[in-house]
C-alpha cells in the first residue's frame, strides 16, 4: 500500500513540472503564430545558388 502513496506523490511532481513548462512556454511565446506553420507547406523554398551546370 506505500507504493501506490509513492506513485501518487512521483505522479504530483511530474504532473507540476509539465505544468511549469507549459506555462513557460505560453510565456515565453511559444504559441502566438499560429497562422505561419499551417501555411508553410505551400510556401516555395529558396533557390539554392551553389548549385552547378553540368555540361
Amino acid at each position: 500500500m506505500s507504493v501506490i502513496y509513492v506513485l501518487i506523490i512521483v505522479s504530483l511532481f511530474v504532473a507540476i513540472g509539465f505544468l511549469i513548462a507549459f506555462i513557460w512556454a505560453v510565456k515565453s511565446g511559444q504559441f502566438e503564430d499560429t497562422y505561419t506553420p499551417s501555411v508553410r507547406i505551400l510556401m516555395d523554398d529558396k533557390p539554392k545558388n551553389d548549385a552547378k551546370e553540368v555540361e
